[in-house]
């Protein structure tokens, strides 16, 4: 009996073994995948040529913080060398053309949509915490007394 026990003991080690090797391998595989996709993603993001960013230089008036710091951090989005080039003679050249601009267009109103999204609601989480610090402040100012 002794010898049949000792015998499972080591089996169930090795199974235990063997189940912790296949995990461990599963992860492994799912990481190195997960990787390899992180990577492809950076590398077509990189292909793409960056906008060039022109800071414009805020006229010297007295403006408050937020408004001089906005105009100091004003940048352009689409280079406008675009604007200059030369329009190709051949019709379906200048089709993708104005199909790319279009998309670039798009995207740059669904970005600028998206922007006031997340604006209005940063400005309705302010509004919430300060109604809610006040709420907590009245609750302390009960509690003193």
């Amino acid at each position: 009996m002794y010898l049949e026990q000792r015998n499972n003991s080591k089996l169930m080690w090795i199974i235990a073994g063997g189940l912790i090797a296949v995990i461990l391998l599963v992860a492994v595989f799912f990481w190195l995948s997960h990787s390899s996709e992180t990577t492809q993603n950076n590398e077509q993001i990189h292909q793409t040529a960056p906008a060039k960013k022109v800071p414009e230089t805020a006229p010297v008036t007295a403006q408050p913080a937020e408004q001089s710091a906005a105009s100091a951090v004003n940048v352009e989005l689409v280079d406008e060398s675009i604007l200059k080039d030369k329009i190709p003679d051949n019709a379906s050249l200048a089709k993708e053309e104005v199909a790319k601009l279009e998309d670039i267009q798009k995207q740059l109103d669904d970005q600028h949509e998206n922007l006031k999204a997340q604006h209005a609601d940063a400005d309705q989480l302010i509004q919430l915490k300060e109604e809610q610090i006040k709420l907590l402040e009245q609750q302390l100012a009960a509690q003193k007394q």
